[in-house]
């Protein structure tokens, strides 16, 4: 096999308009060799060429694999992956930077995006995976860089949850009683912390009375709960139209009689609805937010206020009304726990209050809820 007519292949195919099967991608080859070809080079070219034409190609073995959260390529010899084994470098590689780029461009193709010379950027949701899809090309990066973030329901109860040493089961109770005295909470964390298992978790909590709609960019959550209702935010297509973004869903949701509404991750001038709805009688409503610490939670909260047009002042009158608690998850090397639990409290400005760490326990004897 000659790289020149595994090239040929790939145009041959290209503009083909149907599955590819293997019978499919044998038959081109054996019609552009022009002659016998030996079975060994035809199944060398199917290898090659259905991973270019399907799935993930290379690396659909590391999507596949449960462990796995990150697959990223940096170069077309350097594949790495992340999970419960942590950030190691994979035996991976791809021929060339081509492969690479050709990889990049289909996958934005079937994610509803650009991704050219004109568009070197893309961002997106791979669809019917799960998978979120960044891609850079050159020469905004050294050489095309993909990234694919898999986002797998989070499925683990409270008991699991401790079983596996996020907490222990005075806070499990700790966070039952946060959760039937109907205190709305954000969860907070980097990223891959388990912020959303957590929530998850709380959620399956929720009495089976109540009606929790829950507005996410990707479905991840999935509590054991008979009356859970998501919505999922839609990204433009191509040509820019088609976008139904996280805030005018929170507002949809409040139309949707909710006995909680849930936010799967405050990053932009949602909060603003969120708050609203907080304050209007929807009570134990809950949210994840990204933060590397509680102190830093109201900083983060006024600059996506601001996104929403409120300035500090509201936004800490809202905060201080509605949300009580703030529980931050935090991730060690594979271990992922519960590093915090905090509550709002209002002087001259926003603050969070520790009432208790992993570290050092609980702050005051009387709980503040």
């Amino acid at each position: 096999m000659t790289s020149a007519l595994i090239d040929r292949v790939r145009h041959r195919l290209a503009g083909a308009d149907m599955e590819m099967t293997a019978a499919v991608v044998a038959h081109a080859v054996r019609s552009e060799a022009g002659g016998v070809l030996a079975d060994s080079d035809v199944l060398e070219a199917l290898q090659v060429l259905r991973q270019e034409f399907s799935g993930a190609g290379p690396l659909d073995p590391l999507l596949a694999d449960p462990g796995t959260t990150d697959v990223l390529v940096t170069a077309p010899d350097q594949v790495w992956v992340d999970g419960t084994t942590g950030l190691h470098r994979t035996t991976i590689t791809f021929p060339d930077e081509d492969a690479v780029r050709r990889l990049a461009q289909r996958l934005a193709v079937a994610a509803g995006r650009r991704l050219d010379d004109a568009s070197p950027c893309v961002d997106g949701w791979l669809p019917g995976s799960g998978v979120r899809l960044h891609a850079v090309l050159p020469p905004i990066a050294d050489s095309t860089c993909l990234s694919l973030r898999i986002l797998r329901p989070a499925t683990h109860d409270l008991q699991a949850l401790q079983e596996l040493g996020t907490f222990d089961a005075e806070i499990a109770e700790t966070l039952r009683t946060i959760v039937r005295r109907r205190m709305a909470f954000l969860v907070i964390g980097g990223t891959g912390s388990g912020k959303t298992s957590l929530l998850s978790a709380l959620l399956g909590c929720v009495s089976p009375t109540e009606r929790i709609v829950c507005v996410e960019d990707a479905g991840e959550l999935n509590p054991d709960h008979p009356q859970f209702v998501r919505l999922t935010a839609r990204p433009a297509n191509v040509e820019g139209a088609g976008e139904v973004t996280t805030r005018e869903l929170v507002r949809e949701a409040l139309r949707m009689r909710p006995d909680r509404i849930v936010v799967g991750e405050v990053r932009g001038a949602e909060v603003r609805e969120l708050l609203t709805s907080l304050n209007t009688g929807h009570e134990g409503g809950a949210g994840t937010l990204h933060a590397n610490s509680p102190a830093e939670v109201p900083a983060r909260l006024e600059a996506l206020g601001a996104l929403g047009g409120l300035s500090p002042q509201a936004l800490h009158s809202q905060v201080a009304a509605a949300v009580r608690i703030v529980l931050h998850m935090k991730r060690d090397n594979n271990s992922r726990y519960l590093n915090e639990i905090g509550v709002f409290e209002r002087n001259d400005g926003l603050a969070v209050r520790p009432v208790w760490t992993r570290e050092h326990g609980w702050y005051e004897k009387e709980l503040p809820w």
